[in-house]
C-alpha cells in the first residue's frame, strides 16, 4: 500500500536545522546562516558546534531532536545512511518533533535503496524526504559552489532551491526519491577509478626515469585528463601534503554502495566491485581517517611486494 504524500508547507523558509557539522557540514552550515536564515545545528562533537557559533548565528542545541524543534528545513549531513537513519527515526527521535510538511534534506552520501525506505518511513509521519548530496570538495563547501544531486519530489527540491543556492552553484534535478544518492555514489566510483589510474600511471612513470611533476602537466593537456589529475596529483600527492579532507574510509564506503546498487538492479559492473574490494584494503591498510589522496601510498608500498 502506497503512502500518502505529505502536505508541504507553504510561506518562506526561515528556520533551518543543521545536524552534522564536520569538514563539509560546518561551511555549509556556515553560509546558510551568512545568508539570514535562523539556523539550529547539532554535532556529536559539542566543538564543531560550538566553534561555527562562535563565527556565525546559530543556535546549538543539546540533540539533534532539539535541532527539528520549529523548523521547516532539516538538513543531514552525516556519515552515512545508517547515522541518518539513526537521528530521524531511530535513538534521535528527530521524525517525531518535525511538525507535519517539514522537509528533511540529507545531504549526506547515503544508501538510495535505503533512503526510499526512509523516505516511506517519514512520510506515514507527514514529513517529506529529499535526498540531495554534494560533491566538490572542502574547498567548493567553503566558497558555496557545490554540485548538488536532488531526488525526490519536484515541488519539494523547488521549495529548498533558495537553500541549495547558498551552498552551490549547480543543482541537478536526478529524479525520484534516492537517485540523488545513486548519482552521488556513481560520481564517486568514477572519481576513485580515475583516481587509482593516475597514481599507478606516476608510479609507473617514475619507475621509468619520468618527472612526475612534467606527467601531470601532459596529462593534463591531453586526454587522460581528470579531476585528479587536474586538483589533486600536484597539490595533495607530489607535495605530501594528502588534505583534501575527505577520508579514504568514506570513499570506500561510496565505493561499496556503487558496487551493491549496481548487484541490486542486476547490471554487471565487473571493475565497480573490483575498485571497491582495492579502496576497502586500502583503508584497513592506511586507516580509515587516512586522506583518499593517500592511495597513491597504498598503491606505492603495495608495488614492492
Amino acid at each position: 500500500m502506497s503512502t500518502a504524500k505529505p502536505k508541504l508547507t507553504t510561506g518562506p523558509i526561515t528556520e533551518i536545522g543543521f545536524v552534522g557539522l564536520g569538514q563539509m557540514g560546518q561551511p555549509m552550515a556556515a553560509l546558510i546562516a551568512k545568508a539570514g536564515y535562523k539556523l539550529r545545528v547539532f554535532d556529536a562533537n559539542p566543538v564543531a558546534a560550538s566553534t561555527l557559533a562562535a563565527h556565525v548565528p546559530a543556535m546549538v542545541c543539546t540533540t539533534a531532536a532539539d535541532v527539528a524543534v520549529g523548523v521547516q528545513v532539516y538538513i543531514t549531513m552525516l556519515p552515512d545512511g545508517r547515522a541518518v537513519q539513526d537521528v530521524l527515526i531511530g535513538s534521535g527521535k528527530v521524525a517525531g518533533v518535525l511538525a507535519p510538511g517539514a522537509i528533511v534534506a540529507d545531504m549526506s552520501s547515503s544508501d538510495p535503496v535505503g533512503t526510499r525506505r526512509l523516505g516511506e518511513a517519514l512520510a506515514k509521519r507527514g514529513v517529506i524526504l529529499v535526498d540531495a548530496p554534494v560533491s566538490g570538495g572542502v574547498a567548493r563547501a567553503k566558497d558555496g559552489t557545490l554540485s548538488i544531486m536532488a531526488g525526490g519530489d519536484a515541488e519539494a527540491i523547488e521549495r529548498l532551491r533558495p537553500v541549495f543556492e547558498k551552498v552551490g552553484n549547480k543543482v541537478f534535478l536526478t529524479g525520484p526519491l534516492g537517485s540523488g544518492h545513486a548519482m552521488k555514489a556513481l560520481n564517486n566510483y568514477v572519481s576513485a577509478a580515475g583516481l587509482v589510474a593516475a597514481a599507478e600511471a606516476l608510479l609507473v612513470g617514475r619507475a621509468f626515469g619520468l618527472d612526475p611533476e612534467v606527467m601531470t602537466d601532459v596529462l593534463n593537456a591531453s586526454t587522460g585528463r581528470n579531476n585528479s589529475t587536474d586538483v589533486k596529483l600536484k597539490q595533495h600527492i607530489l607535495s605530501g601534503k594528502f588534505g583534501t579532507g575527505f577520508s579514504v574510509g568514506l570513499m570506500a564506503k561510496d565505493l561499496v554502495t556503487a558496487s551493491d546498487l549496481a548487484e541490486a538492479v542486476g547490471a554487471k559492473a565487473l571493475f565497480a566491485r573490483q575498485c571497491s574490494g582495492l579502496w576497502s584494503e586500502a583503508a584497513r591498510k592506511l586507516g580509515p581517517g587516512a586522506d583518499h589522496t593517500e592511495i597513491y601510498r597504498y598503491l606505492e608500498e603495495r608495488g614492492k611486494k
